[in-house]
């Protein structure tokens, strides 16, 4: 029975492909979002693409606004195991919450400026006089 080697990449190559910086990579390790990550025996980290996945996965959180705190909560949660499905589908859930409200706050302000956009369109225009409401 062969063994084969599984394909890792360097931190440089995932900083690439993920978007993520070097820093910010070693900052997540650091601060425990980065579990376990593989070192070959020179030391340096070889990365997998599950460790990929899972970097996707944190940049949405933080792109969409999910503090540090609360990953690193995510992220213990998960280290348990099954046992915290509940806790964790809850964490997601008050997330996907939140910004579903920011969505719509959002949504309501483009709305705003979109109208103010036309109707200074119309002014420019020669359309419609800036006084006039």
């Amino acid at each position: 029975m062969t063994v084969e080697a599984v394909a890792s990449k360097t931190i440089r190559e995932v900083a690439h492909e993920t978007g993520l910086s070097v820093h910010t990579l070693r900052y997540y390790e650091r601060i425990g979002l980065i579990p376990r990550i593989r070192r070959a025996e020179s030391g340096h980290r070889e990365y997998r693409d599950e460790d990929i996945a899972w970097f996707g996965f944190l940049r949405k959180l933080r792109a969409t606004g999910m503090p540090i705190c609360r990953m690193r909560e995510y992220v213990d949660l998960q280290q348990q195991g099954n046992a915290t499905l509940r806790e964790r589908f809850e964490l997601l859930k008050t997330h996907r919450d939140a910004l579903a409200e920011h969505i719509r706050e959002l949504s309501q302000m483009y709305d705003y400026i979109d109208a103010k956009v036309g109707h200074y369109a119309q002014v420019v225009e020669g359309t419609r006089d800036e006084n006039c409401p």
